[in-house]
């Protein structure tokens, strides 16, 4: 499908009304609109109230089906009209969010053996003077002295098997999660905190269970204590789980790369022979096998899955699924990886990027040249994986597999290449068009390789060839524009420069905008800014920060991401297939989730799962 002007109209930033999602009973909920909740998180003042809330919570939530997880959408209309029913206030809003997911999944949470579970405790519950504890990579490292809270619940916690976390906040717990170590989460936390794990926690379906601090004062604040003792040492067995999680599909995408799998997948072929001649495919193996978030692969399972019926949504979250997922689908989904590898290596010698991963790139560490080979290698490796794939019952799988690929590539390299022929001759003539075309030609066939090469293998897709090309269009073009905003808040494992993209003058929609609202006297600071190369970095990155507080672009580009989210959002909504609608609707919640600037503490230890 070409890529035509109007797929990108720049529009006014749209309302900031909420139109509801239907209750969870309905499987497609209507085209669902983000609301800012950050005013409406007051807990109730007094222990009465909050106990009367926390009661109506658990009958409201009785009655709704357990099928599958709601995103934070979905909640929180529930929890509007949880409020409206019992006529109390919205500035509880946030408070019923969290006691209305609690009750969803706690009878699922009772079910996880202690050694399955973690508690995620504040660091504000310690008194700040004279604790003898400091932080190290995975948190509060307090020691059992008596003086707060924290130890009450770390010793019983620890004595029945939980691994307890004492941190600042959420970003590493999904990342817990995925690497296999607990499959629920008993956390304490403020209600800010606990908004922005919602949308991670919840929606990938991880059985979790939150405790409200009475206020966000980190100097001063308490709970009700006996609310963290009413399931920190209860175990109720369930036969089978109850509703769907994306957690087992995260972790096997993990394990593709894991031994012995990935020696499965991916064989060495000169073992044992000079070094000479094997330098090349281990440190390319190497690199393949190590840093990133498995996106893609976990993409390419997810969507086999979603194609056959999504039964391994209904896993046990310790259950390995190797066994049930074919060869072929492994192997194309590392395949996806090696080839979006392989445009990183690429990506960052033309970029001049120095980290990936929280470390030096390949081309500083071994040279271009070698960079450039370990890049072209991942990328025959790529195509060798999918020349070993099996489809016995339908032999034009892999042929039509291996042609999206081909086209992502061509893509890929018509978006770099565009974007390097601006970036090396900067003018006035970028458009916001321009930049996003950009971006769909760069960010969006990766995304739209992976989804078709899982739903191919689960069969014919006819019916969704236009289907998934527009879908990943927009959400490709989302996450990219997110990548932009982030690019000015700092990534403490890609961009550990902030402003990295502004001040190498690439062809960003964010400049695109600045370019287009700036008046006369802007527009001239932008030509200056544009022909002067040698400018300082932070000189040019102040320069340009302050045009772009004076034309908003910052606003108008998380609208543009909004609109992106709708459009993908109403491209689910058609789909009549279940199970595929469901992975849709997550792809775009996780994909263009808005992204928080993480604390210098969360940026030096484990992070999230992300999509880079």
């Amino acid at each position: 499908m070409s890529i035509m002007p109007q797929d990108f109209e720049i529009n006014e930033p749209p309302s900031s009304s909420t139109v509801s999602g239907e209750q969870q009973g309905n499987s497609r909920p209507r085209k669902r609109k983000r609301r800012s909740t950050s005013h409406l998180k007051i807990v109730p003042e007094s222990l009465d109230l909050r106990e009367l809330i926390k009661s109506a919570a658990e009958q409201y939530v009785s009655q709704l089906p357990r099928e599958r997880p709601f995103s934070k959408d979905e909640l929180e209309a529930m929890s509007r009209d949880f409020l409206a029913r019992n006529e109390w206030p919205e500035k509880y809003l946030g408070f019923a969010m969290v006691l209305l997911g609690n009750f969803f999944w706690k009878r699922q949470f009772l079910a996880i053996p202690f050694e399955r579970r973690m508690l995620l405790l504040p660091h504000c519950l310690k008194h700040a003077e004279g604790c003898p504890a400091d932080y190290d990579e995975f948190g509060l490292d307090c020691e059992t002295c008596g003086a707060c809270s924290i130890a009450d619940y770390k010793v019983k916690a620890e004595q029945l098997g939980y691994k307890v976390l004492v941190a600042e906040g959420s970003p590493i717990v999904l990342k817990i999660i995925v690497e296999g170590y607990v499959d629920g989460i008993l956390g304490v936390a403020c209600l800010n905190v606990l908004e922005k794990a919602i949308d991670k926690v919840l929606l990938a379906g991880v059985p979790s269970y939150a405790v409200p601090l009475h206020s966000g004062d980190c100097k001063n604040t308490s709970l009700d204590e006996p609310w963290v003792w009413d399931v920190l040492d209860k175990y109720e067995p369930l036969p089978e789980p109850c509703t769907a999680s994306y957690v087992p599909l995260m972790r096997e995408a993990k394990r593709l790369f894991d031994e012995p799998s990935f020696e499965e997948i991916v064989p060495i072929v000169r073992e044992g022979k000079a070094s000479l001649l094997t330098k090349t495919e281990e440190i390319s193996r190497f690199w393949l096998a190590n840093g990133g978030k498995r996106f893609r692969p976990f993409i390419t399972l997810a969507a086999w899955d979603a194609g056959t019926g999504g039964d391994l949504t209904f896993a046990e979250a310790t259950e390995p699924l190797g066994s049930r997922i074919p060869l072929a689908v492994k192997k194309a989904a590392v395949a996806i990886e090696a080839f979006h590898k392989a445009s990183l290596i690429h990506d960052d010698i033309q970029d001049e990027d120095e980290f990936r991963y929280g470390e030096k790139t390949l081309h500083l560490s071994h040279g271009i040249g070698p960079a450039i080979n370990f890049g072209d290698f991942l990328i025959g490796l790529g195509y060798r994986l999918l020349a070993q794939c099996r489809c016995e019952n339908d032999p034009t799988a892999i042929e039509d597999i291996v042609q999206k690929m081909s086209h992502a590539h061509i893509k890929l390299c018509e978006g770099q290449g565009a974007e390097m022929s601006w970036t090396a001759a900067p003018s006035m003539e970028l458009t916001p068009v321009d930049a996003l075309q950009i971006y769909a030609l760069k960010t969006s066939p990766a995304f739209e390789a992976a989804l078709y090469s899982g739903l191919r293998l689960a069969g014919p897709i006819e019916q969704y060839d236009e289907m998934i090309t527009t879908f990943c269009r927009h959400v490709g073009v989302g996450f990219q524009i997110l990548n932009d905003l982030k690019d000015w808040q700092g990534d403490g494992l890609n961009k550990v420069i902030i402003g990295q993209d502004a001040i190498a003058l690439r062809p960003t929609v964010l400049l695109a905008l600045a370019i287009k609202a700036a008046n006369a006297e802007q527009r001239e600071e932008l030509a200056a800014i544009l022909q002067d190369k040698h400018d300082h970095a932070e000189r040019r990155l102040q320069r340009l920060r302050m045009i772009f507080e004076q034309t908003d672009v910052l606003q108008v580009a998380e609208s543009l991401v909004a609109k992106s989210r709708d459009r993908a959002e109403a491209i689910a909504d058609e789909v009549e297939s279940e199970s595929l609608r469901r992975f849709l609707y997550f792809l775009v919640d996780t994909v263009l989730a808005p992204e928080e600037e993480p604390t210098p503490r969360e940026q030096a230890g484990l992070v999230d799962l992300i999509v880079n």
